[in-house]
C-alpha cells in the first residue's frame, strides 16, 4: 500500500480551502448565458479580468456581462424568463431572490440595449427590475426593451405593464438642489430677497416635450415609451410599433420568443 505523503495532504487541503472560499465569494445564481453570439465576456466580482462566455455558463450576483460590436447574448433567468443584450452593451447582475412562487431580479444596464421577456406563470409573482443611469424600470411578468445612455434612457413596453421612475442618483441630486434653495441653506441666504422693482419679460416656453419632472412611479401600458433625462424630466408617448419592429435587435428577440412558445 502506498503511503500518502505530507506534501500531498497539504496540497489537497489547500485545494479544498480554495474551492470553499471561491464558492463563498460567489453570490446567488442569477441564471445562465444560454446563447452567447460573437464576443461575449463575463467579469466576476473582485476580478479585473474578462472571461469569454461559453454556452450555458452560470452567472451570479455581482457578475458583469458585456458584448462587443456585432455581438449579442441571452441570459436565461433562474426559474424562467430571459434578458437579452444587444451589441456594445454592459449589464451588471445585482440581486437574485428565487423562491417557488416568487422570483425577484435586479440588474443595472450600464450601456447599450436589453430586451426583457419574463412572463409569470399562473399564481406566480415575478419582478425584473432594471436600472439605467437615469431611470429604473420594474416589471411584473411582461416584455419590454430598455436603452441606456448617460444623458437619457428609454423604456418601451411590448406586453403587459411596466413601472418606471427616475434613477436614485437622479432623485438624490434633485433633492440636494432643492435644499440649496431652502431657507437656512448653507449659503445663509433666505429663499427670497426683496429688491428694487424691475421690469421682467414674459416667461419663455420650455423647448421640446421634456417639461415635467418624474417625481413618482408611472405605469406604462403596452405600446408606450418613456424617455428619462438625467435631470429627471421625461417624455411619455406611444411609439411607432411598425417602425420599431423593423429594428434587427427587436426582430431577433421576437423570433426567439416565438421559438420558446
Amino acid at each position: 500500500m502506498k503511503k500518502i505523503t505530507p506534501s500531498f495532504t497539504i496540497l489537497a487541503f489547500s485545494l479544498l480551502v480554495f474551492l470553499i472560499s471561491d464558492a463563498n465569494t460567489a453570490g446567488k445564481q442569477f441564471g445562465k448565458i444560454s446563447l452567447p453570439l460573437g464576443k461575449v465576456e463575463v467579469q466576476s466580482p473582485g476580478s479585473d479580468s474578462w472571461v469569454k462566455a461559453k454556452p450555458n455558463r452560470p452567472v451570479f450576483e455581482g457578475d458583469v456581462i458585456r458584448t462587443a460590436a456585432k455581438s449579442r447574448a441571452e441570459i436565461t433567468l433562474k426559474g424562467g424568463g430571459k434578458i437579452r443584450l444587444g451589441e456594445k452593451s454592459e449589464l451588471e447582475l445585482n440581486e437574485a431572490n428565487v423562491k417557488p412562487m416568487t422570483k425577484n431580479f435586479k440588474a443595472k444596464l450600464k450601456r447599450g440595449n436589453v430586451f426583457v421577456s419574463a412572463k409569470a406563470a399562473f399564481g406566480e409573482k415575478k419582478n425584473v427590475q432594471l436600472r439605467t443611469p437615469t431611470a429604473v424600470a420594474a416589471i411584473r411578468g411582461t416584455k419590454y426593451r430598455a436603452k441606456a445612455g448617460e444623458d437619457e434612457s428609454e423604456v418601451l413596453v411590448y406586453d403587459g405593464k411596466v413601472d418606471v421612475n427616475a434613477a436614485k442618483n437622479v432623485i438624490d441630486e434633485r433633492k440636494e438642489k432643492r435644499k440649496s434653495f431652502a431657507p437656512g441653506a448653507p449659503t445663509g441666504k433666505p429663499k427670497f430677497t426683496l429688491g428694487p422693482v424691475t421690469e421682467t419679460k414674459a416667461p419663455t416656453q420650455v423647448s421640446g416635450p421634456y417639461e415635467v419632472t418624474l417625481e413618482e412611479w408611472v405605469t406604462l401600458a403596452e405600446g408606450m415609451q418613456i424617455n428619462v433625462r438625467k435631470d429627471g424630466k421625461f417624455h411619455m408617448f406611444e411609439f411607432d410599433q411598425s417602425k420599431d419592429g423593423d429594428l434587427e435587435f427587436v426582430q431577433w428577440n421576437k423570433e426567439l420568443d416565438a421559438a420558446d412558445q
